[in-house]
């Protein structure tokens, strides 16, 4: 298997081993020059799950507030004053947008941070009650929830993984189950980010409500999502879904990087995991990054008002890949469900195959995806656990992950075709 060691190597040592490999691929094995490739091949980005490039409006914004809003909104003069006043106004139309209250609108550095707010948080001003707080979550969530979970167990919390079925579904019956007097937050992604099934929130969080109702429990246990992955095609409405806390990420809706938001019910007790000056309700403190959000803020409202067009758009053309794929890759198969799942997430196994090298072969060819989450690639071991969890771990290192974009195209998707056909034997 492919392996380079990030934790070991140096930087110079990547860039030489990578084009070394490069170099290879494209001379050797496929017989042209790599230099042609540069200047004359169209490179198709299929990895949008990963991240996603800013929306040509959303960069106009953020270089407009960066000139035009520089001022620190915590300051007393004019300019200050002028920047706080925008940066509620931003809060109020991210608020709008979730049909929720522009207080219970945190901004962050990412959607990882949200998580770790959501989870720290809730599980320090738990421990005020609890001495041992329970945690129930998927085996097929995020890192950035599994870390938290570890780190909260070795702090004293309880966890319990829920399993999934062979699509990635849990079961709303096993998670009532699960659920005890000491259990103080249920978090479960609304969306997959290696194999976009669709999580039955709503069902989850009538689950939850039925508890507390049961148990007469005027606070625990709370419901958390993680809908990075979702944003773009579902809806964020959080009385339909019935969340108290709701994690968005900026750089998977076509906005900047570095800043995400976390939706926080008003009656929910969470504790501070960054602490100094006591911005965003003394939640998260630090300077906030006031073109960032709005960026933030424009590609949310965006990419929520096309998500029906632009999910009939690529569930049609998912459809189509998978027709095509598999008659051409017999053998090959879908992890994940073929219903209830994202129109723009496709995980496929082929049998046998290195998945690593197969990402390299399409890199050479123009072709960008993945073999796993990306925030799973700088680990020594990058076999995926979300396949593995769905019972197949054959796949575990077969698999690979294309997540298509309000940029592809039918034709993308033949060059991806294409492509495939020459990287892979006819099965």
């Amino acid at each position: 298997m492919l392996r380079v060691n990030m934790m070991r190597l140096g930087w110079e040592s990547i860039i030489q081993e990578f084009g070394r490999l490069f170099h290879l691929l494209s001379e050797t094995r496929f017989g042209y020059n790599s230099l042609t490739v540069k200047k004359t091949r169209r490179r198709i980005f299929l990895d949008h799950a990963s991240t996603t490039p800013l929306l040509p409006e959303v960069y106009s914004t953020v270089s407009s507030y960066l000139t035009n809003f520089f001022a620190n909104p915590s300051a007393l003069y004019q300019e200050g004053v002028r920047t706080a006043s925008e940066l509620e106004s931003l809060r109020r139309r991210v608020a709008k947008t979730l049909s929720a209250h522009s207080d219970e609108i945190v901004f962050t550095g990412s959607g990882t941070e949200s998580d770790n707010l959501a989870l720290f948080g809730v599980f320090e001003a738990a421990r005020r009650r609890f001495p041992c707080p329970h945690f129930i979550s998927s085996a097929i969530e995020h890192p950035a929830i599994l870390e938290a979970l570890r780190v909260i167990e070795k702090r004293g919390g309880k966890v319990t993984y829920l399993p999934v079925s062979r699509q990635g579904f849990i079961a709303p019956g096993e998670l009532a189950r699960s659920l005890t007097a000491k259990t103080v937050l249920v978090s479960i992604m609304y969306a997959n980010n290696e194999i976009g099934t669709i999580q039955p929130i709503r069902e989850i969080t009538k689950v939850v409500r039925h508890f507390r109702k049961k148990k007469a429990l005027k606070f625990f246990p709370y419901v958390h999502t993680d809908a990075s992955q979702a944003a773009n095609y579902l809806s964020l409405s959080v009385p339909e879904l019935g969340v108290d806390l709701l994690t968005l990420d900026g750089s998977k809706i076509y906005g900047p990087k570095g800043v995400g938001a976390l939706f926080v019910r008003r009656t929910l007790a969470l504790a501070a995991q960054i602490v100094g000056g006591g911005q965003e309700r003394g939640l998260r403190s630090g300077t906030e990054n006031l073109p960032a959000i709005a960026g933030f803020t424009l590609a949310l409202e965006i990419v929520q008002k096309d998500r029906e067009d632009e999910s009939a758009r690529l569930s049609a053309l998912k459809r189509y890949f998978l027709e095509k794929l598999f008659d051409f890759f017999p053998s090959a198969e879908l992890s994940g469900a073929r219903e209830r799942s994202l129109p723009n997430i496709v995980n496929v196994c082929f049998p046998g195959a290195d998945a690593e090298f197969l990402v390299l072969q399409l890199d050479a060819r123009g072709i960008l995806a993945s073999a796993s989450s990306s925030c799973r690639t700088l680990a020594e071991n990058v076999r995926s656990y979300v396949i593995e969890s769905l019972g197949k771990k054959h796949c575990s290192e077969s698999s690979l992950r294309l997540s298509f974009g309000r940029s592809t195209t039918k034709r993308d998707i033949e060059a991806l075709l294409q492509a495939l056909r020459q990287c892979l034997p006819h099965s």
